[in-house]
């Protein structure tokens, strides 16, 4: 099982999460983080840090959600690994709770 980035993560990045992960299984793309499935080792220490609720575990994801799996997957693939906690972007509080960001993930 692994733990995976959902849609709330679009545009608002945050990357509290990314700090206290022990194995370094996030990846950051332009908008949006990305766990490394074969990385993760189900700890769940980052789903209590991210402050915009856009962890969960595989298996209590959401089925309008599931796309996320995939994705998370085949981005760590191509993002680099991130290791520490960088600034939020200044709108991230105004893009938390939007629905429908999939448009707006840039690879």
């Amino acid at each position: 099982m692994t733990f995976v980035v959902i849609e709330n993560c679009i545009k608002c990045k945050y990357t509290d999460c990314v700090e206290v992960c022990p194995v370094d299984c996030f990846h950051e793309g332009p908008n949006f983080l990305a766990i490394d499935p074969d990385e993760c080792i189900d700890c769940t220490l980052c789903e209590s840090e991210c402050p915009a609720k856009a962890i969960v575990s595989e298996d209590d994801l959401p089925s309008d959600q599931r796309v996320f799996l995939k994705l998370n997957a085949e981005l760590a693939k191509l993002w680099p690994t991130l290791t520490r906690k960088k600034p939020a972007p200044p709108d991230a509080e105004t893009w938390d709770g939007v629905a429908d960001k999939l448009k707006y993930l840039e690879r």
